[in-house]
């Protein structure tokens, strides 16, 4: 239990000092409640004395008034605060883990689902919130406040003290066995609330292929067994702690009852008072009065436990930007020094260099899986190296921090994600200081303007996640308005304009123009036209350069570019021919 008590300790962090005045407020808070003990010994001395006076009662009642009154008052900021605590402590865990997502290695998203994050931002730090606080505050106080009450009634009798004592440690006896079962099966519940939100999110992000193919019996299932496996798991750890709680209960009750019979039995021999007998009898129904709330808040210590190591999993994961600095590059030339690349065991890239001068266009070309992503990826720093180097402006790109890496790069991607916000926040999301005059000239210039203005809101209409309601042409052109309004001086397109429709290309081609000028460009490119006009040609296959050039010179080599080009142009000249009878 102190292990726990430790853990959720180092997890609050900047909250300490709230739970620690929880706690302190806890502590008097009990001294409050015992009050009403000394009320109660006040009356009974009275009456066992036979004194009827009108004194002795307005002695009883302000002491019961000032214990209910600090009660109420310790109570209320003491859950003040730990409410704080659980809300703020999870809150800042994750803006750390939203921060730590922005400077990991690419490939932890691939061995990381997508749910297995979902799951530790939500529902496992939901449970940290809710639980943490509350365990770690009620169960100590109510321990303290048994503690107290023991010290009072061991001033009276320390015989019956001594019985309070021992309650007390077969109650953290049965504390630690339940402690034990839960060890068992908190981690079965976790792995099960993760395969949930996982199967959830797998289903709602792929729900067009679910309809499409019909697959919603199928795509059902998975999602009902998930939920039924979540239930399951949760039931089962629910049920192997109500024999333990009932245990804690029992204890408690049975020392209550062992305290009246010992009181009755010392009155009895002569060795105790009237007056304390009855004090002890009145004691045993109130001494063990909040520790029994404690034990109901131990049954998930370790529930609470899993939850902090899975949330702190991800502080184990190595950050790219450990050693950068804030750099301003003199240019923007790139610089290719012999880099390979693997993913685990996987070759992708190898032995590649070359140097592209800045505000010169280079086009990548090559089959599918022959490394032109990851080539620019490793540009923006997504991946580093396993060998070789990468410089912007003759520097290497790990000597960047990752904020003044990315502030001379901007990416336009195939597959255009837009938050679910307005669209003038969409285009701002590179620039965030940036004015709505600026937003609606940088749209101006990505020929978007005139859609954004035709919606019943313009550029406060809010999009669908992902900018569902828009096509995927505007999507397109909203994203080259972000590009445009952040002006990074290196400009990458993974095949930005290979799924765009024929009546959006010229726009596209347009708004594509006004963002590279006078930039450094590198653009993965499938269409003909892009490429011929590019400074040099790099042609990749099987994670190597194997051509490289102008458009002209590559043409009349036999090879990869060649049969591209020839491939191109049949695409271009191939009709649907069809044949009808009559």
């Amino acid at each position: 239990m102190i292990n726990v008590f430790k853990k959720i300790w180092r997890f609050s962090d900047s909250e300490q000092h709230n739970i620690r005045k929880s706690i302190i407020l806890g502590f008097i808070n009990a001294v409050f409640h015992s009050l009403q003990f000394l009320a109660i010994f006040v009356i009974l001395l009275a009456l066992v004395a036979g004194e009827k006076n009108t004194v002795t009662a307005v002695m009883a009642l302000g002491i019961i008034l000032l214990s209910i009154g600090g009660e109420i008052v310790t109570r209320y900021y003491s859950q003040l605060q730990r409410t704080h605590a659980g809300y703020f402590m999870v809150a800042n865990k994750r803006i750390q883990l939203g921060d730590k997502l922005k400077s990991v290695p690419m490939g932890f998203f691939n061995e990381y689902s997508l749910g297995n994050i979902t799951a530790v931002a939500t529902s496992i730090l939901s449970d940290v919130e809710n639980t943490a606080p509350i365990v770690l505050v009620t169960t100590l106080g109510g321990f303290i406040n048994a503690v107290v009450f023991a010290l009072m009634i061991t001033i009276f009798d320390w015989r019956i003290g001594l019985i309070v004592i021992l309650g007390m440690l077969i109650f953290l006896w049965v504390t630690s066995l339940m402690e034990k079962k839960s060890r068992d099966d908190a981690p079965k519940r976790q792995e099960a609330q993760m395969s949930l939100v996982g199967a959830v999110l797998e289903t709602l992000q792929g729900m067009s292929v679910v309809k499409a193919f019909n697959l919603d019996d199928k795509k059902n299932k998975r999602v009902d067994q998930a939920v039924e496996e979540s239930c399951n798991k949760n039931t089962a750890l629910e049920k192997a702690m109500i024999p333990y709680i009932a245990l804690q209960q029992i204890v408690l009750n049975l020392f209550s009852v062992i305290i009246i019979l010992a009181s009755i039995y010392f009155y009895l021999n002569g060795s105790m008072e009237l007056v304390y007998c009855l004090m002890m009898v009145i004691a045993s129904f109130i001494i063990f009065e909040q520790l029994k709330a404690a034990g109901s808040s131990t049954a998930v210590l370790r529930l609470t436990e899993m939850s902090i190591n899975r949330a702190n999993e991800m502080d184990a994961v190595p950050v790219m930007d450990e050693k950068g600095n804030a750099i301003v590059p003199d240019n923007c030339a790139i610089r290719f020094d012999d880099v390979s690349f693997a993913y685990k065991k996987r070759r992708i890239l190898e032995g590649i260099s070359f140097s592209i001068p800045e505000r010169t266009m280079t086009a990548i070309v090559g089959p599918s899986g022959s490394g032109k992503t990851t080539l620019c990826n490793l540009i923006a720093r997504f991946w580093d190296v396993s060998a070789g180097s990468v410089a912007i402006g003759g520097r290497d790109v790990r000597d960047y921090s990752l904020d003044s890496l990315l502030a001379n790069v901007s990416m336009v991607f195939q597959n255009v994600y837009l938050f679910a916000d307005t669209i003038e926040n969409n285009i701002k999301f590179g620039k965030p200081e940036a004015t709505h005059e600026n937003v609606v000239l940088a749209a101006k210039k990505a020929c978007c303007d005139d859609f954004i203005s035709a919606l019943p809101n313009g550029y406060d209409t809010v999009i669908g996640e992902g900018g569902a309601t828009l096509s995927g042409g505007e999507k397109q052109r909203i994203s080259i308005a972000r590009a445009i309004l952040k002006n990074a001086p290196i400009i990458i397109f993974d095949e930005a304009t290979a799924n765009v429709d024929p009546e959006n290309e010229n726009l596209l081609q347009a708004a594509i123009e006004a963002l590279t000028k006078d930039k450094t460009i590198i653009m993965i490119a499938h269409r003909l036209k892009t490429v011929r006009n590019a400074d040099q040609i790099l042609v990749l296959n099987e994670g190597k350069i194997v051509q490289q050039g102008r458009h002209d010179a590559l043409i009349k080599e036999k090879g990869i570019y060649a049969d591209f080009v020839l491939g191109r142009k049949e695409a271009i000249g191939w009709k649907l021919n069809i044949k009808t009878s009559n």
